[in-house]
């Protein structure tokens, strides 16, 4: 099982800075203390073609980028002090998402420690989430293989409102985003397909929900390769998320989405997404819970 780690985790915040980058650096030694992963399954990617980039982010916004010339307001967005290092990290972990649909070809399967910036549009960045990995890598596949179906399910507790945008013209392109009603986005997009729940959704209507939904879409739009986002801040720990799933009913949904392209034989490349929870531990043992569902599977 191939996994692509994050080259260029360290990255300083301000102080009190809610997104806790420093998973980036304890998740994959967290993954090897466990014995889920070992140092010969991961995967330093390079960064991606300034040409694939474009393939999706407009020559505007991908050139202020490169300049550091975006507005106050461009940044106050995106929420992360802006640095030629940040948009370079964005570059690194596009390519690794890219690089796991290759990988997950072959192994049924692939994981990026980092990625699922979905936040991300086209000509904009915000909600962390400055280079928009998934659709970058769908938009790759797609100019190699016009035929390819890709099927696009986000179940962080944000609405994947960039990667709905960027694809709302796109046939072979489905998006299925299970998030949050009340939670940000505050202007939704239109994804495929949006399911909104209430606050304080807890484990059994999240699962019913999913499980409903899930087997039927992939018998209906027939994927050639799925992109999961697999936010963990659904989780009732998490000081962003609003709803109230438990470790195990996290897990249990991620068991849920693998299991169904494992048996159907459909290629899933796997991003960790967003989680805020007071304790680090809490998203780590979270996040480490997808990888362990992925190794049974292949196991």
């Amino acid at each position: 099982m191939r996994v692509a780690f994050d080259p260029i985790y360290i990255y300083e915040l301000p102080p009190g800075h809610r997104f806790p980058m420093e998973k980036y650096e304890l998740l994959p030694e967290q993954l090897m203390r466990v014995g889920v992963l070992d140092p010969r399954d991961f995967f330093a990617p390079g960064a991606m073609d300034e040409s694939d980039i474009l393939l999706t982010h407009s020559n505007d916004y991908w050139g202020r980028l490169k300049k550091q010339e975006l507005t106050p307001r461009e940044i106050r967005d995106i929420g992360f002090p802006m640095t030629p290092r940040l948009v370079e990290r964005g570059r690194y972990i596009a390519q690794g998402t890219l690089d796991c649909a290759g990988y997950a070809a072959q192994d049924g399967i692939s994981l990026n420690i980092a990625g699922g910036t979905h936040h991300a549009y086209a000509g904009r960045g915000e909600g962390f989430c400055v280079l928009n990995d998934i659709a970058l890598a769908t938009k790759v596949l797609l100019q190699r293989n016009p035929g390819l179906r890709i099927l696009v399910v986000d179940l962080d507790v944000h609405q994947g409102n960039g990667t709905a945008h960027i694809f709302r013209h796109e046939p072979r392109v489905f998006t299925f985003s299970m998030h949050g009603a009340r939670n940000y986005p505050l202007r939704k997009e239109k994804s495929d397909l949006d399911i909104g729940l209430p606050d304080g959704t807890t484990d059994g209507a999240y699962l019913t929900v999913l499980t409903a939904q899930w087997g039927k879409l992939l018998d209906s739009f027939r994927p050639d390769l799925v992109f999961y986002q697999a936010g963990v801040d659904v989780l009732a720990e998490d000081q962003l998320g609003r709803l109230n799933l438990t470790i195990a009913g996290c897990e249990e949904r991620d068991l849920i989405v693998l299991s169904q392209c494992f048996r159907k034989g459909i290629p899933l490349v796997v991003t960790m997404g967003g989680g805020y929870p007071q304790r680090l531990s809490t998203l780590l043992d979270a996040h480490t819970n997808t990888f362990k569902v992925a190794k049974a599977l292949i196991l």
